[in-house]
């Protein structure tokens, strides 16, 4: 008999009867990345083969899951006897308000994008920080605390990056945002990590600001990295989260979208000579981490990196 191949998405209603819609399908679907949107996603690719590599009979695959229909899903892939789960866009932040438990790192952030099933208890995790930050590493052969750093966003991806800055202790965090209220909440909540001065010059070390071309201008000059730490650019239709005309040579730019792979912000840095790159190598260290957390074993990176490449 052939066997039964998985669709590509699933979704809510696939939960509701998962024996049923899953029957036949092997390895079992244990794992996913729950989202809207979600297609996109190459986390499957990444994270199947890593389970492959280590030889864990298992599979993963993609939710697809609205804001109202978060809730519920959680709780079926719990009752379904999922290993655990990766959460992204725009579930990120409602997740960690659903979680029975999270990691210190979770809670600090407020953000959660790893799950694991543990009995009854769902059980919250955040590794975009440690993702993002071996992440540049990589890319650009620098550490956080070496950097000056302006942060686009404020959502859950930003405030994963936003607190691992403040972690590792960098030169500068700029946050600029269209909402001032949400960049202000956050700083507030960063001020911990920046307290005495560690730049010399007039610049604060720590600021929320707007994205006014004038604003972002006068950042431009005490700023190393520039990170779109928000979803646009998934659509062709997106305007640039921060405008070309604005960046300058002597920048790193680092887009944490990474479909498509060359998103109009990398083409826009391309033009001015900036040195960027978009988001797979954090996709890549989150999904590493991810995966020890729920097999409390190393992942294969290069595995995963090969999966990636597919």
């Amino acid at each position: 008999m052939k066997r039964k191949q998985p669709n590509d998405v699933y979704t809510l209603a696939d939960l509701r009867n998962w024996s049923d819609i899953t029957h036949g399908i092997k390895p079992p679907i244990r794992l996913a990345v729950i989202g809207d949107p979600v297609a996109h996603s190459l986390s499957p690719a990444m994270q199947n083969a890593a389970l492959r590599e280590e030889q864990i009979d298992l599979q993963y695959t993609k939710l697809h899951v609205r804001a109202e229909e978060l809730e519920d899903a959680l709780a079926l892939i719990r009752e379904n006897n999922f290993v655990g789960a990766n959460v992204t866009v725009p579930h990120k932040q409602r997740a960690f308000a659903l979680m029975d438990e999270c990691d210190r790192h979770a809670a600090d952030v407020g953000v959660v994008n790893t799950i694991v099933v543990r009995g009854q208890k769902l059980i919250g995790f955040n590794t975009d920080g440690i993702g993002f930050a071996r992440a540049i590493r990589e890319e650009f052969s620098v550490d956080l605390k070496d950097l000056r750093i302006l942060l686009v966003g404020a959502g859950g991806v930003a405030r994963a990056i936003a607190f691992e800055c403040g972690k590792q202790g960098c030169e500068r965090l700029v946050i600029a945002n269209r909402t001032a209220d949400r960049a202000a909440d956050l700083v507030q909540q960063l001020q911990k990590f920046f307290v005495g001065p560690k730049v010399l010059g007039p610049v604060s070390r720590l600021q929320a600001i707007g994205l006014s071309d004038s604003t972002l201008r006068g950042q431009i000059p005490h700023t190393d990295l520039v990170v779109n730490a928000t979803s646009l650019g998934l659509e062709h239709s997106d305007p640039l989260p921060i405008g070309g005309h604005v960046l300058e040579p002597h920048l790193m730019i680092y887009d944490t979208v990474y479909s498509p792979r060359r998103t109009r912000l990398l083409l826009a840095a391309e033009q001015t000579g900036a040195r960027a790159t978009n988001g797979l190598s954090m996709l890549l260290h989150q999904g590493a981490r991810s995966f020890e957390i729920w097999f409390d074993r190393e992942a294969s990176v290069s595995a995963m990196r090969v999966g990636l490449q597919a």
